[in-house]
């Protein structure tokens, strides 16, 4: 059995780490660096660093903001934010990412995804996918449409269909966030988490919601391969060796 990846996310805005609420009310929780060193230090199976603004405002991901992160980790790194290009993936693989996240760029060009992991590897290309709940189906599961641009545009696309399509474009992984669940710590969407896992043998990642050790817990059941988090971590309202020793407790493989 493959253990399960605790993974902070730096959400980055003007070269700061910040945390919202269903992707507003940005606070700042610190240096980029001095984050990437602290989860390098404390236990992490991976570290996420996302630039969050970067498609809105037309920018790109600073590759130097990359490369002083990288320095301080020895766990895998994902970049994104503003990727659009298989040449942006080469940038940033170059900086020092091991992996690259695509999100708007992959919805409005899905060749992206192809061409990218033809090119480094599907290993190499997590598609992100930010979905929120529009509806109820007749069987009482959510209905799930992709949001793209910071969760600014709603494009009608079925979150479940599109994680299929991404993997069969080449996709390594699925980074899925709940728009709903995002920030609230009030639990991750396990509805969602669940129906996109179902259908796909690519590992996919929850995101949007941990308040409490419990919610890991349950995602990981629910099918998810690794959990991501940001507040709880960032503001050290929980320590990953806790987490991971909990984990462990209640029959979770996790890398201690």
């Amino acid at each position: 059995m493959l253990a399960k990846r605790i993974i902070p996310c730096l959400d980055v805005k003007d070269g700061r780490v910040v945390k919202g609420v269903n992707f507003v009310g940005l606070r700042d929780a610190g240096d980029i660096v001095e984050n990437a060193k602290y989860y390098n230090d404390c236990g992490a199976d991976e570290v996420c660093f996302l630039d969050i603004t970067a498609t809105h405002e037309g920018r790109k991901t600073f590759a130097l903001q990359v490369e002083k992160a990288a320095r301080e980790l020895f766990v895998p790194l994902t970049v994104g934010g503003g990727i659009s290009s298989v040449e942006d993936f080469r940038t940033m693989l170059l900086a020092g990412a091991d992996k690259v996240s695509i999100n708007s760029a992959a919805v409005k060009n899905p060749r992206l995804i192809s061409d990218a992991a033809e090119k480094f590897g599907s290993q190499c290309v997590v598609v992100a996918i930010d979905a929120k709940k529009v509806g109820v189906d007749p069987n009482g599961k959510g209905i799930f449409h992709v949001f793209v641009h910071g969760g600014r545009i709603d494009t009608g696309t079925d979150a479940v269909k599109w994680a299929k399509e991404a993997q069969k474009r080449g996709a390594g992984e699925i980074l899925l966030t709940s728009m709903d669940a995002d920030g609230t710590k009030d639990g991750f969407d396990n509805d969602l988490t669940s129906q996109v896992a179902n259908e796909l043998t690519i590992p996919v990642i929850a995101s949007g919601g941990a308040g409490k050790p419990e919610h890991f817990y349950d995602t990981f059941k629910a099918g998810a391969d690794a959990a991501l988090a940001a507040t709880l971590f960032h503001f050290r309202q929980l320590e990953i060796k806790d987490l991971k020793k909990y984990l462990k407790s209640r029959g979770i493989e996790v890398r201690l």
